[in-house]
């Protein structure tokens, strides 16, 4: 099933059922908040599978689906996490700056603890005070979890996940190196992030939902013009049941939580670090990876991170290309804080 949250201006929004070619919405019976919905989800997923059901087969009562209205699924959530399981990132990352790559990399997931309590809507702009601070899109899948016990294996871990969208994790890759320097991690290097307008459950991605990985393409726009189709389910080193088991590994998780599969990457077909689209390429899914690119290959970057007035619009379509989740349509504006 699709499940979306409208904004009606409180802090959790009202859940709304969504059908499947994303024109209609109901606003759900069973469940005021998808929060709400995913504290009992076995007694609460029953009942919105029969909305659905009654959706896609003309509910009379249905209106006129309008994802511009919809917050991110999750509006806050009880933890974000997001992982690095594309490898081939985080190599580009340190081979653009001479560092090697440790062993424990291709062994073990990189995941950090983001800000849940603000996600911007997915057709909200992104606002900075100024444009010094390296402002990039990082496109991405993500999951929302139900209560996971500690110590759950990757083999089981699969069986907790409840639904499935997109991200855009924006960073500020000019904030990042002093603080990460300190030796702890992200907090003003990674503002909010905005989730896609619908959540679906995983069995609405039918194959291209394998071995714990969406096997799509992510299509990122940045000023209207493609930038990147990198394929979700390629370079995936690390799939989302191994990243719910680093989760896991000292610690329970609270239905609602979210885990991201981090920077969608391929390498190129000649097994290099990837070509831009207008070369042939699959392009990237944030700027800092085409930087990375630029400066392996010439020595410098070339390409300028986000600027005011640029817009990114991320999303995803099936093979018949039929939107999946709706669109992340965002500009960047310029921040002026209170006085």
């Amino acid at each position: 099933m699709k499940l979306a949250t409208l904004n009606n201006n409180t802090r959790d929004g009202r859940l709304l059922v969504v059908s499947k070619d994303l024109t209609k919405a109901v606003e759900a019976k069973a469940a005021n908040t998808m929060q709400g919905a995913l504290d009992d989800w076995a007694t609460i997923a029953p009942q919105l599978k029969a909305e659905y059901d009654e959706l896609n087969a003309g509910n009379a009562a249905a209106f006129d689906f309008d994802e511009t209205a919809c917050t991110s699924p999750l509006p806050r959530a009880p933890q974000w996490l997001d992982g690095s399981a594309y490898v081939n990132h985080v190599e580009l990352v340190r081979k653009a700056r001479n560092a090697e790559m440790p062993p424990s990399f291709w062994e073990d997931p990189l995941m950090y603890q983001g800000g849940s309590d603000t996600f911007l809507r997915p057709h909200q702009n992104i606002h900075f005070e100024t444009t010094d601070w390296g402002i990039d899109m990082e496109a991405e899948t993500a999951i929302i979890l139900d209560d996971v016990p500690m110590g759950v294996k990757k083999e089981k871990a699969l069986d907790y996940v409840r639904l499935i969208m997109l991200v855009n994790d924006v960073s500020l890759r000019g904030l990042i190196p002093q603080e990460l320097g300190k030796g702890f991690g992200f907090v003003q290097s990674k503002p909010s992030s905005a989730f896609s307008p619908v959540a679906i459950t995983p069995d609405e991605l039918g194959d291209n939902w394998n071995d714990g990985k969406v096997t799509l393409p992510i299509c990122v726009d940045l000023n209207n013009a493609p930038f990147g189709r990198a394929d979700a389910g390629i370079d995936m080193t690390f799939n989302f049941g191994q990243l719910i088991q680093h989760a896991v590994k000292s610690r329970p998780i609270s239905a609602g939580t979210i885990i991201g599969s981090g920077t969608i990457s391929n390498k190129g077909a000649d097994g290099g670090p990837g070509k831009p689209i207008s070369e042939g390429g699959l392009g990237y899914s944030c700027l800092a990876e085409e930087r990375m690119v630029e400066t392996i290959l010439h020595g410098s970057p070339s390409t300028a991170f986000m600027q005011f007035g640029d817009n990114v619009k991320i999303y995803m379509n099936d093979a018949e290309g039929n939107s999946i989740f709706g669109m992340i349509d965002q500009d960047v504006e310029q921040y002026n804080p209170p006085a």
